[in-house]
C-alpha cells in the first residue's frame, strides 16, 4: 500500500527518511539534539529547546512517528548524500504539516550548524512544495519565520520568489516562544503560483 507521504525520497544532494521509532533510534538522535551538542544556535528561533535527557528524544520520535502514521504530517530525518561533505551524517529535520480541511500545508526545517550555508533549505523546500501540490493535491503551502531570524528570512524569500509566492503578512505576538510571544512573517505559495512557476524539481521517491 502506498502511504500519503513517501517513506524515503531523495533530491540532488539529500536523502529524506521519514521519522518513526522503527527507522530512527532515539539513542542515535540524542547526541545531536542534547543541550551540550551545539544545537542551541539552531533552536534559537524554533518552538522547541535542546533535549535534557534521552527520554525526551524517545518521546519526540514516538510522537512524530504517530503523526506520520496518521498522515497529519510528513517529518523526515535529513542526510546529505555520499558525494556531499559529511555524507550520510544526520543533518537535521524537515517536515510538512498538513491541514486537510483547509487543503494547506506548512513547511518547517532545522539544520545542525555544520550544514548551514549549503542551500539545503531551498532544495528541501522545492521537494516539499512538489510533494504538497503534485502528490497530496493541496492548494496552499505556507511557511512562518520569526521576524529577526535574518538567515532564514533570506532563504525563505529566495525559494518563495522562485515559486512565484508572496509575503502573506506580519503577525505580532502570534506564537509563544519560551517565556515570550514572538512576531512572525508568513509566506505563501498557492497552487496557481506552483502551476505557473515552471520549476524543475529533482525528486525521486525511493520507498513508498
Amino acid at each position: 500500500m502506498t502511504d500519503l507521504f513517501p517513506r524515503v525520497f531523495e533530491t540532488e544532494r539529500l536523502r529524506f527518511e521519514r521519522i518513526h521509532p522503527e527507522t530512527l533510534d532515539a539513542r542515535d538522535l540524542y547526541p545531536h539534539v542534547r543541550e551540550d551538542s551545539g544545537i542551541a544556535d539552531a533552536t534559537r528561533f524554533m518552538t522547541w529547546d535542546p533535549h535534557e535527557h534521552p527520554k525526551e528524544t524517545m518521546e519526540y520520535v514516538q510522537h512524530t512517528g504517530e503523526a506520520n502514521d496518521a498522515a497529519d504530517s510528513g517529518n523526515y530525518a535529513l542526510y546529505p548524500k555520499a558525494s556531499e561533505p559529511g555524507g550520510g551524517e544526520f543533518a537535521g529535520n524537515a517536515g510538512l504539516g498538513a491541514d486537510w480541511e483547509r487543503r494547506s500545508a506548512e513547511l518547517g526545517i532545522w539544520l545542525r550548524k555544520p550544514f548551514w550555508g549549503r542551500g539545503y533549505s531551498g532544495e528541501r523546500a522545492d521537494a516539499f512544495v512538489e510533494l504538497a501540490f503534485a502528490r497530496l493535491d493541496l492548494d496552499l503551502v505556507t511557511v512562518t519565520v520569526v521576524d529577526d531570524n535574518d538567515r532564514s528570512v533570506r532563504a525563505i524569500e529566495k525559494y518563495v520568489d522562485r515559486w512565484g509566492g508572496s509575503h502573506d503578512g506580519y503577525f505580532r505576538h502570534l506564537r509563544p516562544h519560551g517565556d515570550d510571544p514572538v512576531n512572525l512573517h508568513r509566506y505563501a505559495i498557492a497552487r496557481a503560483d506552483y502551476e505557473s512557476a515552471g520549476v524543475d524539481v529533482d525528486l525521486a521517491v525511493v520507498d513508498e
